[in-house]
């Protein structure tokens, strides 16, 4: 799998991070989704990766990904910075998510 940042998407990915130390995570999310195949692409940034995580290297930081989520993705991947304070996810064949979220999803953020 190949992923690529455009550079907006590393400076705005940069001002996200706000110097937070962690791993990004390429997340099929399917929280209030209802079904594991209606999951939303999102970003996250996570404490450390999970046993079952792949590791794809990029332009920018390393992504993690589930390898049971693998299907969900396309091989080659772009992720990009639209106007507005989102990123979108995109591929040759087709748009995964025009407003793909950013979480962090580490402890230091959430004080525990």
């Amino acid at each position: 799998m190949e992923v690529v940042f455009t550079d907006s998407a590393l400076e705005r990915l940069q001002n996200r991070m706000q110097g937070n130390k962690g791993f990004l995570k390429l997340k099929h999310d399917t929280e209030g989704c209802g079904c594991v195949v209606s999951g939303v692409a999102a970003l996250w940034l996570v404490d450390k990766p999970e046993d079952n995580d792949t590791r794809i290297m990029t332009n920018g930081p390393d992504l993690y990904l589930d390898y049971n989520t693998e299907v969900f993705f396309d091989e080659k991947m772009t992720i990009d910075a639209p106007a507005g304070n989102h990123f979108s996810l995109k591929s040759p064949s087709e748009i995964l998510n025009p407003g793909m979220k950013y979480y962090n999803k580490t402890k230091q953020n959430t004080g525990s």
